[in-house]
């Protein structure tokens, strides 16, 4: 099952098509969706579906598993092709985020809902944190919008590129404020990738606040 879960599709038509991890990916993508709504339906009882989603998009994005795929060095065991190992393919983001959902699926299937919500809520714990400090009430682009406007600065903009396939696009947003772009945030589509952006854009501004 864990051998599965860590097989990229690239490794798979190098082997002369041997399953690989996508179907465990679709699994865990629910499973972990579902334990972190959970999770955000508990800690924030006041608030309705239109806050709550953002949040959780805020949450489980591309950027944000793939962080905790590296955290878990998860690249070092992944079997990808050699067209992917020649291009850095063990640190893109796309390929540790879909590694890790269907690591997720293989926890699931082996030890059921409860022992994997555990396991997911241990690393997913620093992001559900810096969701409460971003505030409860906001989402990345309110609170970046509410930011400018405090600072008397124009309302935010953002640029979108992507790349990939049609049934495998991944976009990549930077959000400018007042003629400065902040890096760059990316994600699955487009509105994941400008909230990625509009959280670090949103970051940087709020430190620079503190340090004045």
């Amino acid at each position: 099952m864990l051998e599965l879960a860590l097989t990229h599709r690239s490794f798979s038509y190098e082997a002369g098509g041997i399953p690989t991890n996508e179907r465990l990916e679709f699994l865990g993508d629910s499973v972990l969706g579902l334990v972190v709504t959970d999770e955000l339906y508990k800690r924030f009882p006041d608030l309705d579906e239109s806050r709550l989603s953002p949040l959780r998009s805020g949450v489980v994005n591309m950027r944000a598993l793939a962080q905790i795929a590296r955290d878990l060095k998860l690249g070092e065991y992944l079997r990808i092709g050699k067209g992917e190992e020649a291009t850095n393919g063990r640190d893109k983001n796309s390929i540790l985020a879909d590694s890790l959902e269907a690591l997720v699926g293989a926890i699931y299937l082996q030890h059921n809902y409860p022992k994997t919500a555990e396991i997911v809520l241990k690393w997913i714990t620093p992001a559900l944190d810096s969701v409460s400090t971003l505030g409860a009430a906001l989402d990345g682009k309110t609170a970046l919008q509410e930011m400018a406007s405090t600072l008397n600065l124009p309302s935010p903009e953002y640029e979108i590129n992507e790349s990939g396939p049609d049934h495998d696009k991944s976009f990549i947003a930077v959000a400018i404020v007042g003629g400065e772009k902040f890096p760059s945030g990316d994600g699955k589509s487009k509105r994941e990738a400008e909230q990625a952006a509009a959280k670090l854009a949103y970051e940087v501004l709020n430190n620079r606040s503190k340090n004045k």
